[in-house]
């Protein structure tokens, strides 16, 4: 996949992986995005918010009635990029 810059959607301030979230941009979930908790790259992140200063992260392999990860809010400096 040859994605140059001119290519991608400029990041949003706030973005859920969740497409039922009204933070979901699908554009920009398409392509591969990196995000920066504290200086330490994360993996998990389900949501972030740059403004504010926090991530979202699943709370290990607890899940709610419904199925889906319960999540915990971590803040710090957060930092989103494009791979």
């Amino acid at each position: 996949m040859s994605d140059t810059p001119s290519d991608r959607p400029p990041l949003p301030d706030r973005l859920s992986v969740d497409p039922r979230s009204p933070h979901h941009a699908a554009a920009v979930c398409e392509h591969d995005i990196g995000v920066r908790l504290n200086g330490r790259e994360r993996h998990d992140v389900e949501e972030y918010c740059l403004s504010e200063g926090w991530v979202r992260v699943p709370a290990g392999k607890t899940v709610d009635r419904r199925g889906r990860p319960l999540l915990i809010k971590l803040k710090g400096q957060v930092e989103v990029f494009y791979r």
